[in-house]
């Protein structure tokens, strides 16, 4: 509920600070007294956009704040998700700067007008001439009925269950989208893929193959090279065997004579090991190394397969050859496994939309029981209103389209008179019935759910007086579990209120200034026989007003 309100520099009011208790609380005032700038400056701490000409003084800011007490409003998950303190008292301040910027706070944390307006949305339902509206759409119709039928789990169960229906649903899409796809590039890529298996690929390899190709290629050039290297090492005369075997010969004869001498002695020695080594394995190599034609035509073949295969998918390596067979393997096998897939997630979709068909069923069988007790309901409250012809004919019918809220078409049609056929609400229905119809539906509501405070924008407008006292009966039944406002025109309503303000204006130092203040008994007495009579109070308007504040 709202506790406190306070504003400072808006419209016509200077300063204001007012406290609000529950119950039924009563606005009165003139015509032009300011009640609407009240309703305009609530309206920016529910998120409303605001401009400089709601400055009263265009060199200060624009400070309206007011305090709320939601405990059992079921907030503290909304706090959560958009990063806010929960506090029972929760304090909501907007502020408009003379530059034209706007701040809003949630106990003190800043928010954009879409989080404010989101938080006011559960604080206070302004009841005015536009928002009945609302009565046309089926989104509210349907949140009416699901009230009365107490569907509230079987909702949240369907909507857990409609998430998991459509992302079956997508998913199945998906992969016939992609089958669709894929089938078309098929063939192409198995051509890639064989043409990538057939070349036999083997991380590493084309160093290994080039190498291979070189000496294969050079084989009669490269022996001779290695005939005269075996020369240089063996040839008896002047070969580097025989010379170092010549030279060791000496070293070791001459540390024979000096110790001095037997380190260059252990050097050539090792040298000529090493020498023999080479000798050995030139030799070897030397009667290894054969010319092989059919090899070298075959490590050709696969060396130009692999350019080849380079080129085309414009790489320059053998792993990312391979790392694109690996894809092209999974391209072709997910092809070849997607109608398993499919049909995977067809029995997926078909399961879900069993348990989603079932919980459906059950919400509107609920939904249908629901709709007999809302019609009486509705139809009894508006013969209080002066609709004593009024009718209500409400179907929901099971249809083949899952919806957000349930498997339904809904048709709420309505009936004023009698003699009349049923139309759609919004077609048949004026603006004055719709606004009794709300007040019906609101009065029906508080009944089945915890709503937020209601503030009734001069609902009372154009009503006769035992139609009035009527009005001010349903909402002195609904301030029993809920806070309600009412601006008024009429004494008969605003008699039945817990509380009673005024909203007047007043100049001061030649500067009209709006102000609200809470009427005490005696004032009240005063403020409702001037409503029964005029500025001039006669003894018969205050006798009336006394009786009707008892």
């Amino acid at each position: 509920m709202l506790s406190s309100l306070s504003i400072k520099n808006y419209a016509l009011i200077d300063s204001l600070d007012v406290q609000f208790s529950d119950g039924l609380i009563i606005i009165t005032g003139e015509t032009g007294a300011g009640k609407s700038i009240l309703l305009g400056g609530l309206a920016l701490v529910l998120g409303k956009r605001a401009d400089l000409s709601s400055l009263k003084n265009q060199d200060r800011k624009c400070i309206i704040e007011a305090s709320f007490l939601i405990e059992g409003y079921q907030l503290r998950e909304f706090f959560k998700e958009n990063d806010l303190d929960y506090e029972v008292e929760t304090i909501i301040r907007r502020e408009i700067l003379p530059s034209g910027k706007s701040r809003a706070f949630v106990n003190d944390s800043p928010v954009n007008l879409n989080v404010l307006s989101g938080l006011g949305s559960y604080l206070i339902d302004v009841h005015s001439q536009h928002q009945t509206m609302q009565l046309t759409e089926n989104a509210f119709q349907f949140k009416v009925i699901d009230a009365l039928a107490a569907t509230n789990d079987d909702l949240e169960a369907y909507q857990e269950q409609y998430k998991v229906y459509k992302t079956a649903q997508r998913t199945l899409n998906e992969l016939l989208a992609f089958e669709q796809n894929a089938s078309k590039e098929q063939d192409y890529n198995e051509f890639l893929l064989n043409e990538l298996v057939e070349a036999n690929l083997i991380a590493g390899e084309l160093e290994s193959l080039e190498s291979t190709y070189e000496t294969l290629n050079n084989v009669e050039e490269i022996k001779l090279h290695l005939a005269t290297a075996n020369k240089v090492l063996n040839d008896e005369q002047i070969g580097i065997l025989s010379n170092a075997t010549q030279l060791r010969n000496s070293l070791e004869q001459a540390s024979q004579l000096s110790s001095e001498y037997k380190l260059l002695q252990e050097r050539i020695h090792s040298i000529l090991i090493e020498l023999d080594d080479v000798s050995t394995a030139i030799e070897d190599a030397n009667d290894n190394l054969e010319a092989d034609p059919q090899k070298l035509n075959q490590v050709n073949d696969k060396l130009q397969a692999i350019y080849d295969l380079q080129k085309k998918h414009a790489v320059l390596g053998i792993d990312e050859l391979i790392k694109i067979q690996e894809d092209l393997e999974q391209k072709v096998s997910t092809v070849h496994n997607i109608e398993t897939e499919i049909e995977a997630k067809q029995l997926a979709v078909t399961k879900a939309e069993s348990a989603l068909n079932k919980i459906a069923e059950t919400i509107h069988e609920k939904r249908q029981k629901a709709i007999p007790t809302l019609t009486n309901q509705l139809t009894s409250i508006l013969a209080d209103l002066g609709m004593v012809n009024a009718r209500f004919d409400i179907q929901t019918t099971l249809a083949d389209t899952f919806f957000s809220n349930g498997k339904e078409t809904l048709q709420f049609h309505f009936a004023a008179n009698k003699g009349t056929s049923f139309g759609e609400l919004k077609k048949v229905a004026s603006g004055g019935e719709l606004s009794r119809i709300m007040l019906s539906i609101k009065a029906i509501l508080s009944k089945y759910m915890r709503l937020p405070t209601i503030m009734f924008d001069e609902i009372d407008t154009g009503v006769s007086g035992e139609v009035s006292n009527k009005i001010g009966a349903i909402m002195q039944q609904m301030s029993k579990t809920m806070q309600v406002f009412t601006i008024t025109h009429l004494p008969q309503i605003a008699a039945k209120g817990n509380s009673h303000y005024k909203v007047y204006k007043e100049d001061i130092n030649e500067i009209t200034t709006t102000s609200l203040k809470r009427l005490n008994e005696d004032d009240r007495i005063i403020e409702i026989a001037q409503m029964l009579g005029g500025k001039e109070i006669s003894s018969s308007a205050m006798a009336h007003a006394k009786q009707l504040l008892n």
